[in-house]
């Protein structure tokens, strides 16, 4: 070992003086399973499995502990140094050196039985790098590769990186917001094997880059005070393949990650986690009618798609519920006494154009893309409006609302003309409620952001907000399941999927009971939030034809990244008949995978087969959930082309028959039946 060469001394002279006595001899740092080298260069140059005696770090692969970002360009360290923390022999600092940038990062590390933890605790200078990459570190494992949740694994051995804070993204920044529009990138496939990567980016100074994978293009965006990349952390772990889950609940509650339980165990390997579930807007007259259907079926919650009267503040619709909360509340507690939980949609930060966000008075936060000036004064009737530019006004490609702010007032405008003077023309003063002024000349012209869902969207401050009120709102209400669906609204901030993590971790901070949720995204943090994800949709066809393969693929991916199986949402009419629901439930068995069942009330009724579905619905699950059919009959079960029928024979047993349609007669014909015994 030797002390830090004299070259560096000169460089990192401030960092020395508090940080004697630095070593640059390769250190390691170990678990109980895994080993961690870092070369004298700042490299993880070996990730070892302990206990099978195995290298997974691939050769002859550039694998920096971490690089950083400083004006446009990616630097590797040049060299690092280890100085073990008095007292506390598993912990330590790790400084690395970045010659071009004549940058230098303190790299806090603590070694646990589970995991090696890295955090950056200081950037030297302060407010030079524009973002760090945590890696890539590339591998030779790539039998199963964990793209949202980090892991990648073999039959025998699993390596990991777990995301430890909102800031720490998974994945290699893709663009200047840091979103990234895949399931995620944590894990990675590669030609050599795979890699495990993580960023973080510098958010505190003021921005005017592209949003939303360009939808919004040269968008200011503000600074979030105090953001930088200090603080952000990872976790680097190893185990066997079939102690991953139960390592990465470990790594929550040593480093105080969400860890949501569900009746006293922790969701991620709960068997509520998985449940199946109706939705339909129940109401105070017609709640008792629609929890006895969910009864009959065994589903785990009754799911409400339209009880607000607007996203964003979220008040009750009292189209539903007269009493608004009360009411509300009082559905809930004839849903407790049946052992059935209540649910209710939402849009994430969706806001819309009746909610208090924007009408009478539009809130300042509503999210800008972009903004010009009035070249002249305006009276409140002037309906053809000068401005000096007509940029952020012309982006026709994402342009629904056609809506600009002007101090309080909302004006919704035709188009823009494109040569001078530019012009806003077609002009409604006033627009939803708000109030049209007099403005004067040089007035800001600011034009909102809005959706296909003719909805609008708020800046990060305001996002924060509608999280607390969402949450609050469960709360009070005691509503046990809901949705982040349009999750990616929360891009209309302009800080990517740092935005997406913040918000979920806001409602989750908030909330005062579990709160079963799905998603529109997949994120590394949120995953530790999240319960299932239930991605298909109904509405474009039957059972047999409404996005099938894609339900069918995500399973994999379920799969790959410890997630509970979900097939998606089915749409049960007042046509739906046995083959079909029994179509769906055999692929459900096969998978164990859950559904959502939407329905209405009037479906429900008109249906003549409405109790024999439901029936069908809670043996299905049944055997589903009990694990009743062998591996065999599971494979059979998944063939989207064959067809089963299940008939209860007695407490503990079902006889499963193979159905074959004629196609002449359009009637169906039964095989021989496989006896399956419940194991009770």
């Amino acid at each position: 070992m030797s002390f830090l060469p004299n070259r560096i001394k000169t460089v990192f002279l401030s960092v020395l003086i508090y940080l004697p006595l630095f070593l640059s001899a390769q250190f390691i740092f170990k678990t109980n399973d895994l080993a961690v080298t870092v070369s004298p260069k700042g490299s993880v140059i070996s990730l070892y499995d302990r206990v099978h005696e195995k290298e997974y770090i691939a050769a002859g692969q550039v694998s920096p502990l971490v690089q950083i970002k400083v004006s446009g360009q990616l630097e590797s360290p040049s060299e690092a140094a280890f100085k073990a923390e008095s007292g506390d022999p598993a912990s330590g600092i790790i400084l690395l050196s970045y010659h071009n940038s004549k940058i230098s990062l303190k790299i806090r590390t603590h070694q646990t039985s589970t995991h090696v933890r890295f955090e950056v605790a200081e950037v030297r200078p302060a407010g030079k790098v524009d973002l760090i990459v945590w890696g890539p570190y590339p591998l030779v494992l790539n039998e199963t590769v964990g793209e949202i949740i980090g892991v990648v694994r073999n039959q025998q051995f699993a390596v990991g990186l777990q995301v430890l804070n909102v800031k720490t993204l998974g994945g290699y920044p893709l663009n200047d917001e840091g979103s990234d529009p895949s399931r995620s990138n944590t894990a990675k496939k590669t030609e050599f094997g795979s890699m495990l990567q993580a960023f973080s980016m510098d958010r505190s100074r003021p921005r005017q880059i592209n949003v939303w994978w360009d939808q919004f293009p040269d968008m200011p965006v503000p600074p979030v005070k105090g953001e930088t990349v200090a603080g952000s952390a990872i976790a680097v772990f190893g185990c066997a393949a079939d102690k991953t889950l139960l390592t990465i609940g470990r790594i929550e509650v040593e480093e105080k990650l969400p860890h949501p339980m569900i009746d006293g165990i922790w969701g991620k390997v709960s068997p509520q986690s998985g449940r199946s579930y109706l939705i339909a807007d129940y109401s105070d007259s017609t709640i008792d009618e629609l929890l006895g259907y969910t009864q009959r079926a065994n589903l785990m919650t009754l799911y409400h798609m339209n009880g607000w009267k607007s996203w964003g503040h979220y008040e009750p619709d009292t189209a539903f519920f007269h009493d608004g909360a009360v009411s509300f509340k009082r559905c809930r507690m004839k849903a407790k006494a049946m052992n059935i939980r209540l649910g209710a949609h939402t849009l994430t930060d969706f806001i819309n154009t009746n909610d208090p966000y924007v009408t009478p008075v539009p809130d300042p936060r509503l999210a800008v893309t972009g903004f010009s000036r009035l070249l002249q004064e305006i009276s409140d009737t002037v309906t053809v409006i000068r401005v000096e530019s007509p940029e952020y006004f012309n982006n026709e490609k994402a342009n629904w609302l056609h809506t600009v702010r002007i101090d309080e007032e909302l004006i919704q405008y035709t188009s823009v003309t494109s040569d001078l003077p530019y012009t806003l023309t077609g002009c409604t003063r006033g627009a939803f409620g708000t109030k049209a002024f007099f403005h004067r000349k040089g007035a800001k012209v600011a034009k909102l952001m809005d959706h296909p869902y003719k909805v609008f969207l708020p800046n990060l401050e305001l996002q924060q907000e509608i999280a607390v009120n969402l949450a609050h709102r469960f709360n009070e209400m005691g509503l046990e399941q809901m949705d982040f669906d349009g999750h990616e609204g929360c891009l209309s901030s302009g800080q990517g999927d740092y935005a997406l993590e913040l918000f979920a971790k806001t409602f989750y901070d908030h909330l005062d009971h579990t709160v079963l949720n799905g998603t529109s995204n997949s994120e590394p943090f949120y995953w530790h939030i999240n319960t299932y994800c239930n991605w298909g949709e109904p509405w474009n066809g039957g059972f047999t034809e409404s996005m099938q393969q894609y339900r069918l693929d995500n399973q994999g991916l379920f799969e790959r990244n410890y997630l509970p199986h979900m097939l998606g949402w089915y749409l049960l009419t007042e046509k739906t008949t046995l083959p079909e629901m029994e179509w769906m439930l055999a692929r459900s068995a096969g998978y164990n995978a859950g559904f959502a069942m939407v329905s209405s009330l009037e479906s429900l009724r008109k249906n003549p087969y409405t109790g024999e579905l439901l029936d069908a619905i809670r043996e299905w699950e049944i055997c589903r959930r009990e694990n009743v059919f062998p591996p065999e009959v599971k494979e059979q079960l998944k063939d989207p082309k064959k067809e089963f029928h299940l008939e209860k024979v007695s407490e503990t047993s079902y006889d499963l028959f193979p159905v074959y349609r004629d196609a002449e007669s359009v009637s169906y014909k039964r095989g021989e039946a496989v006896r399956v015994i419940m194991r009770r």
